[in-house]
């Protein structure tokens, strides 16, 4: 009996010290928006290097603190147009860098947040939060559609154009991410644009909308205020509640 007892409690704890074997990769992502992504994939992150709060993350300067914490972590994600990365290079010890490409659309979201999730496993959250991701942009376009913005013509900063497609919207010009031309004046002057959409974390229409004045002027952001859950989400539907 004891001989039993013994075989038993041998494979219970051989299975804890296996369960805890698996435990659940930290990870720590670049900004709030790679943050984002890694919690579409269904990994749960409350780390990014650069604070949120800043107008344009991609510029903050990595301290010696936030290499520190980087090298302590599992994985780290990012996108590579971070000033950071100019520092930090491809490599920090043992710390698994991955990077993926950021924009809002739906096609983009979803091929980046798939290859995350299958580096974690979580195949199957991913699927949920990404369908919750798509219905909500999906449902806008049908919305803007009945309220006769199909199609709709705007001048649009170049690194907001992801998410007027998949609306539906026309992006008949763009401008940006440095000063507006005098050409781009004279054209938002002659076109009759529905909407000017600009890019909050680094704001340059204001010439653009003194030209057009009957254009809806709106400003949409990329980088999520917060690292939290259903980040990109509140990003996607904050930016389409401006059109209304």
């Amino acid at each position: 009996m004891k001989k039993i007892l013994s075989i038993v409690l041998i494979a219970v704890i051989g299975t804890v010290v296996f369960a805890a074997g698996k435990k659940e990769k930290k990870v720590i992502a670049s900004t709030s928006w790679t943050a984002a992504f890694v919690d579409i994939a269904g990994v749960k992150t409350k780390d990014a290097i650069a604070p949120a709060s800043l107008r344009h993350p991609p510029e903050y300067e990595i301290t010696v603190s936030d290499i520190q914490k980087i090298s302590s972590c599992d994985v780290f994600v990012f996108a590579g147009f971070e000033r950071m990365m100019k520092t930090l290079g491809t490599s920090v010890g043992n710390v698994e860098m991955v990077k993926i490409h950021c924009n809002n659309s739906i096609e983009t979201v979803s091929a980046e947040c798939r290859k995350l999730a299958k580096l974690f496993g979580t195949e199957k959250e991913c699927e949920k939060r990404l369908a919750e991701y798509v219905d909500a942009i999906t449902k806008a376009k049908a919305e803007l559609e009945k309220n006769g913005y199909a199609g709709a013509k705007v001048l649009c900063n170049v690194n907001q154009i992801y998410l007027a497609k998949d609306l539906g919207f026309e992006v008949a010009d763009t401008f940006g991410p440095g000063p507006v031309t005098s050409e781009q004046i004279a054209k938002a002057k002659s076109n009759d644009y529905v909407f000017i959409i600009d890019n909050v974390h680094n704001p340059v229409a204001k010439p653009l909308v003194e030209a057009s004045p009957d254009s809806k002027y709106v400003i949409w952001r990329n980088f999520p205020e917060k690292v939290e859950p259903k980040a990109l989400l509140k990003v996607v539907q904050g930016n389409i509640k401006l059109l209304k």
